[in-house]
């Protein structure tokens, strides 16, 4: 993948979180700026998602951890980086822990 079509990709995938956000039903605001995503939670607490533009990933920094994400070009999905859980799966499970309440974010 090259760098254009990486950066459209992960810009379009921030966009879809946002709107995953909004549709959530919990309230969570986000802010987004300069390629940096950054979900806030009542209790104070944030979810960063990133672009690593050389390494073609996305990084996302919660509390329980920070973790890569690949684009798997077969499945036209995030993973965890190593072929792992796809990433709307993921932040579903972040963003659940740290609102302490459900949370269902779909691509």
């Amino acid at each position: 993948m090259n760098e254009s079509d990486f950066n459209q990709l992960a810009e379009d995938t921030m966009t879809a979180i946002e709107e995953a956000v909004d549709d959530c039903g919990v309230d969570i605001d986000y802010d987004s700026a300069g390629g940096i995503l950054t979900l806030e939670f009542g209790n104070g607490s944030q979810i960063i998602v990133n672009k690593q533009t050389p390494l073609s990933q996305l990084w996302v920094a919660a509390r329980s951890g920070g973790f890569h994400f690949d684009y798997d070009t077969d499945e036209q999905c995030w993973r965890l980086q190593g072929g792992g859980e796809e990433l709307f799966s993921c932040l579903s499970r972040y963003c659940s822990e740290q609102a302490g309440e459900e949370v269902r974010l779909g691509a």
